[in-house]
């Protein structure tokens, strides 16, 4: 475990989480780099268990998405000719995953990203929250109030930008036929 402890602090896993489809996931590329398995083996694991793998753990990116994350994220240039489509996992994906590899370090790296994904999820505030809070600050200075009620748009805006994109993509993943 030392020599895995020490690969996830050089390596952190919040760098490795994105949101795509207004979900947070791991790319399969990060995920066999952290449980230091290839990727190809890591994706012959999924396919030999896909029963596993429903479409809200595992999916794949459209090219318009690959090309997305690419242009976002430097560390990513290498996968720009990357012959296959790139998985993406979510959190029960991840959870998954441990289990279809069995080994003593996915059991390990797992628990660090499950507390990963965790930690994420404790810090982020619900936007209603935020915007009732604001609603109930009072004050008499006009230019606070236009900033507050400014404040409260963008969160609408970004709460329904997020419902619209959860309600609209559509799931691409196995399906067990």
């Amino acid at each position: 475990m030392q020599n895995n402890s020490n690969i996830l602090h050089q390596t952190s896993v919040d760098e490795k989480i994105f949101i795509i489809r207004g979900i947070q996931v791991m790319i399969d590329r990060d995920l066999a780099e952290l449980y230091q398995v290839e990727t190809r083996a890591l994706n012959q694991a999924v396919k030999r268990n896909i029963d596993s793998f429903p479409s809200d753990f595992m999916f794949e990116l459209t090219n318009e998405e690959k090309s997305e994350l690419i242009t976002k994220c430097d560390k990513l240039q290498k996968l720009k000719y990357y012959p296959s489509k790139i998985k993406v996992f979510t959190e029960q994906g991840v959870y998954m995953l441990a289990t279809v590899l069995k080994s003593k370090i996915a059991r390990e790296v797992n628990i660090s990203i499950m507390r990963t994904f965790t930690r994420l999820k404790n810090q982020a505030v619900p936007y209603f929250d935020i915007i009732k809070r604001l609603e109930k600050l009072e004050t008499e200075d006009t230019k606070t109030k236009e900033l507050l009620r400014n404040v409260v748009q963008v969160i609408n805006s970004m709460q329904e930008l997020q419902d619209e994109a959860e309600q609209t993509t559509q799931k691409i993943g196995f399906v067990k036929e």
